[in-house]
């Protein structure tokens, strides 16, 4: 099926590990010129090495890694500055960097809800800020928010990441209907609990605001989800593809759950 994005360019950030290698790999099996940013060089580093491994064929697209907080505006128009350099132009987004501390409402500090505010929430927005105005000089942009379940179904022991989730929800749609007049679409997807090293550590941290034991917490979790496991990180990846495709024209502002059936619903 022709996605109609080799040769394109693409930013992905959280890009060394996770959800975001797997749509890193995924762009560039489809021969997008890819970079990839997050905060641990030798992370990255590892990443880039995996994701190259993916290149096949003749014109290999180019790859490119940059170590960059994306707490810091400086550091977010930095990323997108080099890479409009390196590669000329930017069409695809795919917001993905960002997490939170999980525990009890009561033990956690305005810490915890600034710093999943100010890394998700406003590195997302600084983000889409810095990138459309290239694509709007295309008049092509296709930008997605990898968003997290708990933007509509909080957890009482994940309101720092839930409440940075709704919000960047709201912000999606809203800014949508002005993006697609510039011919720029934004989609959000909503992965449920996903096999990551992230969800391990979350698990950790939520098992000690249960007052259980980190097998338990997580048998609760699997337990919970109809399908009877995790979502695959190259699952949300396949649904981020398509939304960046060509096959998706018309496709604006949607949100789009993925999580085997936990919360049945698009």
């Amino acid at each position: 099926m022709n996605l109609g994005l080799n040769g394109k360019t693409a930013i992905v950030t959280g890009g060394s590990a996770g959800i975001g290698l797997a749509c890193a790999k995924a762009l560039v099996r489809e021969g997008v010129h890819t970079a990839i940013a997050a905060r641990d060089e030798r992370r990255l580093e590892q990443a880039l090495a995996e994701i190259r491994a993916c290149a096949t064929g003749p014109d290999r697209p180019e790859l490119l890694s940059i170590s960059a907080d994306l707490t810091r505006a400086e550091a977010v128009r930095r990323v997108v500055r080099t890479v409009k350099e390196e590669f000329e132009r930017i069409d695809i987004l795919v917001n993905n960097a960002g997490s939170a501390r999980a525990g009890a409402f009561t033990e956690l500090g305005d810490e915890a809800f600034m710093e999943a505010w100010n890394l998700k929430l406003l590195g997302y927005i600084r983000m889409v800020r810095e990138v459309t105005p290239y694509m709007r000089e295309q008049r092509d942009g296709r930008i997605v928010n990898v968003i997290g379940g708990a933007a509509r179904t909080p957890s009482p022991t994940f309101l720092p990441g839930s409440t940075a989730n709704a919000a960047l929800l709201n912000f999606t749609k809203g800014v949508s209907k002005e993006l697609i007049r510039q011919g720029i679409r934004i989609n959000a997807v909503l992965p449920g609990p996903t096999a990551t090293e992230r969800a391990k550590r979350l698990n950790r941290q939520t098992a000690e605001a249960r007052g259980i034991s980190e097998q338990e917490a997580w048998q609760q979790t699997v337990e919970a989800i109809p399908q009877g496991r995790m979502v695959e990180p190259d699952e949300i990846a396949r649904l981020t593809l398509f939304l960046l495709s060509d096959l998706a024209p018309s496709i604006v502002g949607a949100e789009i759950t993925i999580d085997g059936g936990l919360h049945p619903c698009v």
